[in-house]
């Protein structure tokens, strides 16, 4: 059985396939993360999938577009200047998770026209310039979510491989020149997932 983890079942509207369980989180890491390991220690899964839409970084991702990403890191968590925290005996905080390798060597061969790239999780959608600038300097992502760290993270640590695969709805920044489209995010999302499983399920 496969785990398809959304924050909201629009994101994909319409899907169903066998052996597949969709998990539908709520918005945001928390309720992402809290659902996710729920989820995993109540039943057995052999793979997660977080689908759904995101935000693209000029230059990097357009509406859309289906993106891969392959590292995830949560940007709210840790030192605002961005150095490492070290904690009392020695330990640091986690602040990135990846996608399974193997999965992603899947993806690169099976999902038509797919971008791969970092991701960056945010409790707090990006709508300046000047934060979307923030960001990029600091970790050249290529699409921004609400849930993608949550997810990855809980499954490392059910011992579970995932991947998580976006499509872009808007481009991050300025919400006046964002193109907000969640149609077309949606549909991206729902390509890639659905040639992803023909594969993996």
């Amino acid at each position: 059985m496969i785990l398809v983890v959304c924050a909201v079942a629009g994101e994909l509207q319409g899907f169903a396939r066998d052996g597949v369980t969709v998990l539908e989180t709520g918005v945001g890491p928390v309720d992402a993360a809290l659902a996710t390991s729920r989820a995993l220690a109540s039943s057995t899964y052999r793979a997660v999938v977080n689908a759904g839409i995101g935000g693209g970084f000029r230059g990097r991702a357009a509406i859309g577009d289906v993106v891969v990403v392959d590292a995830e890191y949560y940007v709210e968590l840790g030192r605002e200047d961005g150095e490492p925290l070290v904690l009392p005996g020695g330990r640091t905080l986690t602040t990135s998770a990846t996608s399974a390798p193997a999965f992603l060597a899947t993806a690169r061969e099976h999902i038509p026209n797919a971008a791969f790239g970092s991701g960056i999780t945010s409790a707090t959608i990006t709508t300046s310039d000047a934060r979307a600038a923030a960001l990029n300097e600091r970790y050249a992502p290529s699409v921004e979510s609400m849930e993608g760290f949550a997810v990855l993270h809980a499954a490392a640590l059910a011992g579970v491989p995932a991947i998580e695969v976006r499509g872009i709805s808007n481009l991050v920044g300025d919400r006046a020149t964002s193109g907000w489209d969640f149609r077309s995010g949606s549909a991206a999302a729902l390509r890639g997932l659905d040639a992803l499983l023909a594969v993996i399920a």
